[in-house]
Parts: C-alpha cells; structure tokens; sequence
C-alpha cells in the first residue's frame, strides 16, 4: 500500500533497505505541506487475516512458539497475505483449516484494522468464524507442526484477555469483539 498525500504530506519515493519473504524494509522519502522534507523507515508488510473461531459456547485457540518474544503464546488463528492475489478472506479459511483443521459455514468480517502503525503498514483483517466442521489440521511449517489447538469457554476467554493468559493484540481485539455479538 502507497501512503496518501493525506494531511498535506506528500509522499515522494521510497527504496528497500532489505526484503525476504513477502516483507520489505524501506526507507521513504516525505515532505510537509510546506515543503520540508524527512525521511522515515518501516516494514512495508501484505496484511494479514485472523479469525475467532466460535464452537458451541468455545473459542478455539492456538498455543504456539513466538521466536520474536521466545515463548509460547495463546492466539487465535491468523496468517499473512503471502499468496499472490489471496483475498483476505481466502486467507481466513485457508489458516482455519492449517492450523485448527476446520472449515467454517459462516465467515463473517469483524474489523480491519493497522496493526502497528508507527512501524508497518500492515493492515489486519479479523473474520468470526462459525458453523465449523472439523478435519485434521494442514500444517505449514515447523511452528505450526509443533502448535496445540486449546478450547476456552468464550467467558473464559474475555477473562483470559483481562489477566494476562492472553496477551496477543489480535486475539485480545478478536476474542473482545466476538463476544459482543
């Protein structure tokens, strides 16, 4: 995604400082609607999509290693925008099923929103996933073969993102919103 001019702030090129996989470290070059210009630095990132999957009264989580915080951590699934022309959505139910081995009838659009924008333009895309028929699980890669699936009661899970047991932006945004429904 290209920024906009928006607030009088023009953006004016930016080049790669480094890429792999589907990321990209740029650094951009911006003037004020004054014409003063500056330089900034952040993660140019495809999106993601992420998804509350709800059976019965539970929500199915995933327990799965962070090598960024080097530890394990309790979330809902979720996977990056890294096929070519992948529509968020698509990419919902393709995570559903590698990581919780689930397919889901009703796959319904909650929020979209900028992950961390002081650093990325990653935009997240949360999906409520219900009607689920389950199968076994298509794991993609050595994180994902070692993740568990857990059960928490949806309350639970409100209080888990309240203590701490939870403390993964996305679930925690996920899991709050689901609930109200």
């Amino acid at each position: 995604m290209t920024p906009s001019s928006d607030g009088g702030f023009q953006h004016l090129g930016e080049h790669d400082l480094h890429a792999w996989r589907a990321f990209r470290l740029v650094e951009a070059d911006f003037a004020t609607a004054a014409g003063e210009g500056f330089t900034r630095t952040f993660l140019r990132h495809p999106g993601a999509a992420a998804i509350v999957a709800v059976d019965g009264e539970d929500v199915l989580l995933v327990r799965q290693f962070r090598p960024a915080l080097g530890a394990e951590l309790l979330e809902i699934p979720a996977g990056t925008l890294d096929r070519p022309d992948e529509a968020p959505e698509a990419c919902a139910a393709r995570e559903l099923e590698e990581e919780i081995g689930a397919r889901a009838a009703h796959l319904e659009h909650l929020a979209t929103y900028a992950v961390a924008p002081g650093v990325s333009d990653e935009q997240l895309h949360l999906y409520l996933a219900t009607g689920l028929t389950f199968g076994d699980r298509a794991a993609d890669g050595i994180e994902e073969e070692a993740m568990t699936v857990e059960r928490l009661p949806m309350a639970e899970a409100v209080l888990a993102c309240a203590d701490g047991r939870i403390r993964d932006a996305k679930t925690i945004i996920g899991i709050l919103l689901a609930a109200r429904r």
